[in-house]
């Protein structure tokens, strides 16, 4: 299918990573629907990427609320008639530093509630859609940090909600086996956000990189797979 003209949503969009990938594959010809909790950041983020001649248009989504959820898919399937990509890039990080046997079980559950259950409602609400299509392409936004095969001590409510979100992607992969909807986390390494800080040692274009890579793979693509720098990695 050609990029021109497919429809690709980005929650999360309004800065960091997410914006870098709005303008990625706005460039790429895609209609990106970027997705702000804040509809004024989403509005002012896109404003400058349109102003660069960029399809780029900003809706509001929190992905802490179902019914908001429900709701932006409704407005976007209005407006454009299907949505082809979803990255599910919005995320939050409470509890750096920390133990697990500090932090609050309250902090876990908020983690969990943008970190993992947004992810699993957008995929509920968007992926049969894609499948009824026979296109459609899922990039779950993840951490090296959610790795069980080198988890340990670090940001417990943060890694165990990307552990979670990489199940995430197992599990529709599984739904979706034999279609060509192609369903993948990507761990982007640790880049200079809001909350990556100013001293990581990658750039914006470094980190959106695979996760572009794999909004735009082909048919018949990689899916179930968990990627840094474009290759695949253990789990």
């Amino acid at each position: 299918m050609a990029e021109e003209g497919l429809v690709a949503v980005v929650t999360g969009g309004n800065r960091g990573l997410g914006l870098e990938t709005c303008r990625q594959l706005a460039e790429r010809g895609y209609r990106v629907v970027l997705g702000s909790r804040d509809l004024s950041k989403g509005r002012a983020a896109a404003q400058t990427l349109s102003e660069r001649g960029l399809s780029v248009v900003p809706v509001a989504l929190d992905v802490t609320d179902l019914a908001d959820i429900d709701r932006c898919c409704a407005e976007v399937t209005a407006q454009f008639g299907r949505v082809d990509v979803l990255v599910n890039n919005a995320g939050v990080s409470l509890d750096r530093g920390r133990s697990v046997l500090a932090v609050e079980v309250e902090t876990f559950r908020a983690t969990m509630e943008t970190n993992f259950c947004g992810p699993l409602r957008l995929c509920q609400v968007m992926v049969p859609d894609m499948v009824r299509r026979g296109y459609g392409r899922v990039v779950n936004v993840s951490s090296r940090v959610g790795q069980l095969s080198t988890m340990g001590d670090r940001s417990p409510a943060y890694a165990a909600s990307k552990a979670a979100l990489n199940a995430l992607t197992r599990l529709v992969a599984g739904a979706v086996e034999g279609t060509n909807v192609l369903v993948n986390s990507v761990a982007p390494g640790w880049v200079r956000t809001d909350m990556g800080g100013p001293t990581a040692p990658r750039s914006l274009e470094e980190g959106a990189d695979t996760i572009v890579w794999l909004a735009t793979l082909p048919d018949g693509g990689s899916s179930g797979q968990f990627f840094y720098d474009r290759a695949s990695i253990p789990w």
